[in-house]
């Protein structure tokens, strides 16, 4: 299947789809998008793999619109596609670009959890030729009745390895149960093709799969500058991140923290700062939640700070700085997260402050980057925490014992950077690495998991 495509319009695309693409300004095709719709436009099963950021989306949407614009139905009351995607944010960001790509020669359905069951059974009524959903909430509706698969041509998984580490791995077998797989095309995109999960569920869906993967999961985004650099509390971090959104060159920032809690709290932080800054997490309704990243998209807000929900799938063209003040537990959440900037070949920067709380986390990151990872200062900034070493720890006279972190600390900071020990400020619940006066660390509530 080696072709070598240098526009879209070499795919021989309908000229439909052409003209939505010089709408939206595309012409050159990314590199998984000249491998993978080939393939795809040919008939084949697909399991692929890029880094994010990469443009599988119009990979796998160009060629299944390409197909329903040339070819009859299977059914005329059954949808022709299924798109599923792991998470609510991700689900509307396809649902926009293929209506944007569609206009109004098709009939899209978009069906999330913790959305109205009975307008989305309104819109199953009108029989849509695509429908992009996340997996628990179509299961809903297949056991409900209120839709079938039977005529389904292609049924295409968005991040599955995403999808089976959130538990929609059964959900993915009632779908796959209720459609046709002798007569579909079934397309898998994954971060890595190493995952292992992911392939035994590429067995049970796919049929003689062609497999395509551009670079490896620990691939270096060699568009983003990514700097690591320490602190010592909470309030370090701060001090920290008040000098980078300060004077690093930005149009939006993302700030990535591990509670709902440091969302809202630095949100207010920097809002009296001057900063127009949104606070974004799970708890929030879906309706708030699409709201402010709608506003964000506009660039109604300069900062975003949010968990994880928004590591993924959103294409944010204007973010060109992202700062983890907390490091994610997996590194694979890290290449999604310093994946908001850097998007579509534009370069971007991702800072992470590492705290005693983040370092084996980020030894985790360092390990799955491949490489040793320098470390940067800011002067005046300079703090006491070097990381931590294992030790080993007496367990009585001459028996030699496990092994624990201590904390590696240098000789001290700088004369410009010594701060007086910072107070608890009042209703503090923990935040950044947890210890904010020398104090032992304050104990974070476990985080809620962001997923549908």
């Amino acid at each position: 299947m080696a072709q070598h495509n240098d526009t879209f319009r070499d795919f021989g695309l309908d000229i439909r789809l052409v003209r939505a693409l010089d709408h939206q300004g595309l012409e050159m095709p990314t590199e998984i998008q000249q491998q993978a719709m080939p393939v795809v436009l040919a008939g084949y099963d697909l399991l692929a793999s890029s880094k994010t950021g990469s443009g599988k989306t119009l990979a796998y949407l160009l060629p299944a619109l390409q197909r329903m614009m040339k070819s009859r139905a299977l059914s005329k009351r059954d949808p022709r596609a299924l798109i599923l995607a792991p998470t609510r944010e991700l689900a509307r960001q396809v649902y926009a670009q293929l209506r944007a790509l569609a206009g109004s020669h098709f009939n899209i359905a978009l069906l999330l959890g913790g959305e109205n069951f009975n307008d989305q059974l309104k819109a199953l009524r009108r029989q849509p030729d695509v429908i992009v959903a996340t997996p628990g909430r179509l299961a809903n509706h297949l056991d409900a009745r209120s839709l079938m698969l039977n005529g389904l041509e292609l049924l295409i998984l968005d991040e599955a390895d995403r999808m089976l580490d959130l538990g929609f791995a059964p959900q993915l077998e009632r779908i796959h149960q209720a459609a046709d797989h002798r007569r579909r095309q079934t397309l898998m995109f994954s971060a890595t093709l190493d995952h292992a999960e992911a392939n035994t569920m590429a067995g049970k869906l796919l049929n003689a799969p062609k497999r395509v993967a551009i670079g490896e999961a620990h691939a270096e985004h060699q568009d983003i500058e990514q700097r690591f650099m320490l602190g010592d509390h909470l309030d370090h971090k701060q001090a920290l991140l008040d000098h980078l959104l300060a004077n690093e060159p930005y149009q939006q920032a993302i700030i990535f923290t591990a509670t709902r809690s440091d969302t809202e709290r630095l949100a207010e932080r920097l809002q009296q700062q001057g900063l127009t800054t949104a606070a974004l997490h799970g708890d929030m309704s879906q309706a708030e939640r699409n709201r402010i990243m709608d506003a964000f998209a506009r660039g109604q807000y300069k900062v975003l700070i949010t968990t994880d929900v928004a590591s993924r799938g959103l294409d944010l063209l204007q973010v060109s700085l992202v700062i983890n003040f907390d490091m994610p537990k997996q590194p694979e959440e890290y290449v999604h997260r310093i994946g908001r900037t850097g998007r579509a070949g534009a370069s971007g920067t991702a800072v992470s402050l590492v705290g005693p709380r983040d370092w084996e986390a980020f030894k985790r990151v360092e390990a799955f980057l491949q490489r040793t990872v320098t470390l940067s200062v800011i002067d005046g900034l300079q703090g006491k925490f070097k990381g931590l070493r294992p030790v080993r720890k007496p367990t009585g006279k001459g028996k030699p014992g496990g092994k624990k972190a201590v904390n590696v600390k240098g000789k001290g900071p700088a004369k410009s950077a010594a701060r007086p020990s910072p107070k608890r400020p009042e209703g503090f619940t923990g935040g950044g690495d947890g210890s904010a006066d020398g104090m032992a660390p304050l104990k974070r509530k476990k985080p809620r998991p962001e997923q549908e």
